[in-house]
């Protein structure tokens, strides 16, 4: 990885992460949504487009910058994690295997569409 791969990841987290929050912010305060929508919502657009990337066969330069900047910040394992642990010890078990299985189901589809798309 160069100085330039390096700037072109803060860049892209520099776009992920707000969008990140925006996303979050907006599923909790406008759609008076449970929190984990906004996590899903995250997760499921971010493995469409790291599936697009993927599929597009672009140079390591866009996936500094799209890959690993933009998805990354996007993107959040902990938080989605979080949510289940706490769903699990809350005892809201239809909650927690629901964000599991739309999480999975809708990543997978989603990054497999973004990758047939491109490809």
């Amino acid at each position: 990885m160069t100085g330039v791969d390096a700037l072109l990841v803060a860049l892209g987290a520099a776009l992920g992460a707000p969008l990140r929050y925006l996303v979050s912010h907006w599923s909790r305060e406008g759609l008076h949504a449970v929190p984990t929508v906004g996590t899903v919502i995250v997760n499921v657009v971010g493995s469409f487009v790291l599936g697009a990337l993927v599929g597009s066969a672009l140079d390591g330069r866009w996936a500094a910058l799209v890959g690993v900047g933009f998805c990354g910040a996007l993107t959040t394992f902990s938080t989605l994690a979080l949510e289940i642990w706490g769903a699990l010890t809350e005892r809201r078990h239809t909650e927690a295997v629901l964000n599991v299985a739309l999480s999975l189901a809708l990543g997978l589809g989603a990054a497999w569409l973004g990758y047939v798309i491109t490809n």
